[in-house]
């Protein structure tokens, strides 16, 4: 609950947070009954059942009581904010869409409860507020008087100087008048449009007016509805992140009608309760970047420092001050080369998909998180110049091939000098700076040719700063020590975070020339692209796993359902050949002695799991077309067993990684199911045809790598959520159609209360259907044979399938 206390800025909290310790606990204590408060709905459970869920109040349900939620609860906003990438278990909670009416909110939601199979160990989970604090977000109240105008979709404000505004959700903006500052970038007036992110997972950013006729500056804020809003209904981590269209407290200004923004003077002000927070630039960060910006086409600075120290943020905000200088007496921007970026950091990426290293040329300003600009669209904006798949969050895996990319990053950003002679360069430094990953950096810092090296972290340490500063120093570089980002309120943790980037970078569309749009269909109902990897139409040249030994015999199972690499080589000279001491390809599985039918044993594909009646009548397998010059065979692809993929494949099970510099990645691709039949593959990916086309009309060849990326369970889920957010549609269009209906004095006739009971019975059996989570294998109860079944089959998610009298229906897992 609220605070009865009046807001207080962020850095006056920090500043009492030790002194009110112990005031806080009583007090949080004091309060905690009054928070708590009775539930909505009682269930009826046994008093064995009543017992263990006061043990485990947290947990959800395993039976499927309808149990609600408390509203504005801490404890329950947790729950539904903890759930990340993992199969999906039949639970129950109540879920808050972003757009639920009043009235709606009543319905009792099933929700799934997703839990991690995969979690590292050195990542705690986001931490949940024990109670709602009311923090001060603007300086001002925003009120009639500061509006000069507003329409159905804008509002024009005035800004006196040194008054800010915090903003949730998503706007154009649109500097007028004077000149206003928003993280790092200061706008000066112009017709254009900047688009602004600012969902309640990050910090708010604060837009100021710092200069302006008559002591004020014009701005217009524009509703926009294209971006990931829209991912809400595939996902619960992107809901509750935008701004609500409920009411806010009176006293607060509201536009006429809905927009896709809110404007809020403190966090008390947001009707769902959010622990939301502004972002202050310390003082020393602000020194620092303005030091760093006077070097101009001369700065090439490398920031470094422990995970959560604010790199990214940092390296974010001196880009658009970069980006936006005051223009000159002549009119001409001093950087009008724009930025080049280098992103070393595989694990948190700022512009690209999880796993890669990459080079971008920005010439705009970036207000958003990076989940809001996954991919970058080559424009006018931005382009991305060059990338190298690592395959891994870590470049622990093969720091030799990390260090090759990093610096054939830097090579390509000599190439771009040529074109643009005045562009600066920053360079983001992953979190891993202790043993490798330090001795990594002292080798970056002595080779890249640096000006500058900036370390997140003033409370060192000391074994640390020392080798950096010895590196730098052996240079002649200026090394810059910074206080870390501070963070009291974290809404989604790292493993999230990547999750929801990884899953906007599925659905978005960089090709669009009006800017980055995003579909909110579930990929499982969109068509994959069908690629053949053999025959005289071959369009991919091999298959590589990097990382430890893999037995090409299961090579299928590691492919269907991950994230891969699409590398494109561009001389066959990246492949590394096998020196005389290793052991040439195994012959045995290139020729595949089994005659036995390859498809007896294996899982049945995403496609044909849907109607397993289509694969019974599936065309014989053809006979395989000769080879044509054009594929031939490189010496140490190998042709699996059944499924006949060409695995770059060296005797003793490994994959020695593709040289950077005569390779690069495209982007990534998401395996659907391959077909031994017709030796074809499906995927999903983001990447544009005509990048595609284009790659192979300068003869270069078309590579996956599956490395050690996270396991894309958001994309099992997708089918439930979007079910789900289909089926609360349905049920808010029947209560509309029933109020109209009752307020005009007529009853609803029988056909038309037919088509809105049909439709409901087809929404719930979608919702049932899309438990049966995709991507697993249907194993009877009866008559397995582990020995028949074999040791392939093991690796295999099953879901035990019960007959239909059973009572059990499909919901029984082990």
């Amino acid at each position: 609950m609220p605070s009865k206390t009046g807001p207080v800025s962020a850095i006056a909290a920090r500043r009492l947070k030790q002194k009110l310790a112990s005031a806080t606990s009583a007090a949080s204590a004091s309060e905690s009954p009054a928070d708590q408060g009775p539930p909505l709905k009682k269930t009826k459970a046994s008093p064995a059942r009543a017992s263990s869920a006061v043990k485990n109040q947290s947990l959800p349900s395993r039976r499927g009581e309808d149990v609600k939620p408390k509203r504005d609860s801490a404890r329950s906003s947790s729950r539904r904010q903890s759930g990340e990438e993992g199969y999906v278990i039949k639970a129950v909670d109540k879920l808050h869409g972003d757009d639920v009416e009043e009235g709606a909110e009543d319905e009792e939601v099933d929700a799934v409860s997703v839990v991690s199979e995969e979690r590292d160990s050195d990542e705690a989970e986001a931490p949940s507020p024990a109670r709602f604090e009311n923090f001060l977000l603007g300086k001002t109240r925003l009120s009639k008087s500061n509006v000069a105008y507003s329409t159905d979709s804008a509002i024009c404000v005035h800004l006196k100087m040194k008054m800010t505004l915090a903003i949730v959700g998503q706007y154009d903006l649109w500097v007028k008048r004077g000149v206003v500052s928003i993280m790092g970038a200061k706008l000066h007036p112009s017709p254009q449009l900047y688009r602004v992110y600012a969902p309640s997972t990050h910090s708010l950013p604060v837009i100021k007016c710092v200069a302006g006729i008559d002591d004020y500056a014009e701005i217009e804020i524009r509703s926009c509805q294209t971006g990931p809003r829209g991912l809400k209904s595939l996902s619960n981590l992107y809901q509750r992140i935008w701004n609500s269209k409920k009411a806010s407290p009176a006293g607060v200004w509201q536009p006429e009608s809905p927009m896709s923004f809110s404007i809020l003077h403190s966090s008390s002000d947001d009707p769902l309760k959010r622990n939301l927070r502004p972002f202050h630039l310390d003082k020393k960060w602000s020194i620092s970047i303005k030091a760093l910006s006077q070097r101009g086409s001369a700065l090439r600075v490398l920031t470094c420092g422990p995970k959560g120290s604010g790199k990214s943020t940092f390296n974010k905000y001196l880009l658009n001050h970069l980006l936006s200088p005051p223009p000159t007496q002549d009119g001409l921007n001093p950087f009008q080369d724009g930025v080049a970026y280098i992103d070393l950091d595989p694990g948190q990426p700022e512009f690209g998909p999880m796993g890669q290293v990459y080079l971008v040329h920005l010439k705009s300003p970036v207000l958003g998180p990076s989940f809001t600009h996954p991919i970058i669209n080559n424009s006018k904006h931005a382009s991305m110049i060059r990338a190298h798949h690592i395959g891994d969050n870590s470049p622990k895996v093969d720091p030799d091939h990390y260090i090759m990319a990093a610096m054939d990053l830097m090579h390509h950003y000599r190439i771009l000098l040529q074109s643009y002679p005045q562009c600066p360069l920053i360079i983001n430094y992953p979190g891993w700076i202790f043993g490798l990953g330090l001795e990594m950096a002292t080798l970056l810092i002595k080779s890249l040719g640096l000006s500058d090296v900036v370390y997140m972290s003033e409370k060192g340490p000391m074994e640390v700063v020392e080798p950096l500063g010895m590196a730098a120093q052996e240079v002649g570089l200026p090394m810059t020590i910074l206080p870390s980002q501070p963070l009291e309120f974290v809404a989604r943790s790292s493993a999230q975070l990547r999750s929801m980037q990884t899953q906007s970078y599925f659905h978005s569309f960089p090709y669009q020339a009006n800017g980055a749009l995003w579909s909110d269909v579930p990929l499982c109902r969109t068509q994959p692209i069908t690629v053949s990897y053999s025959g005289s139409s071959q369009g991919l040249f091999g298959i590589m796993v990097t990382g430890s030994h893999q037995d090409p015999a299961f090579l299928r199972d590691l492919l269907e359902g991950a994230v891969v690499g699409v590398v494109a080589i561009e001389n066959l000279d990246a492949i590394a050949k096998p020196i005389d001491s290793m052991v040439e390809p195994n012959n045995d599985i290139a020729n595949g002695s089994n005659t036995d039918n390859p498809d007896s044993s294996e899982d049945i594909s995403m496609l044909d799991a849907t109607n397993p009646d289509e694969q019974q009548h599936s065309p014989p397998p053809s006979p395989p077309p000769p080879q044509s010059p054009s594929n031939t065979p490189h010496p140490i692809i190998t042709r699996t067993t059944h499924e006949k993929l060409p695995y770059l494949y060296v005797g003793n099970g490994t994959c020695t990684p593709l040289d950077p510099n005569k390779s690069h990645s495209l982007g990534l691709a998401l395996i659907h199911s391959i077909n031994p039949t017709t030796q074809t593959l499906d995927l999903y990916t983001p990447i544009p045809p005509s990048t595609i086309r284009a790659t192979l009309e300068h003869g270069h060849k078309l590579v996956l790598v599956r490395g050690q990326l996270d396991n894309p369970n958001w994309a099992i889920s997708e089918e439930y959520f979007a079910a789900r957010a289909a089926q609360r549609r349905h049920r808010r269009v029947m209560q509309r159609a029933k109020a109209e209906n009752e307020s005009a004095g007529r009853k609803m006739d029988a056909t038309t209360r037919a088509e809105y009971a049909g439709v409901a019975e087809r929404l719930k059996e979608r919702v049932h259907r899309a438990r049966n989570v995709p991507w697993m294998k249907m194993v009877e109860d009866e008559g397995v044979d582990m020995k028949e079944v074999g040791v392939r089959d093991m690796w295999t998610l099953r879901k035990r399938a019960y007959p239909a009298d059973s009572g059990s229906g499909s919901e029984g897992e082990y």
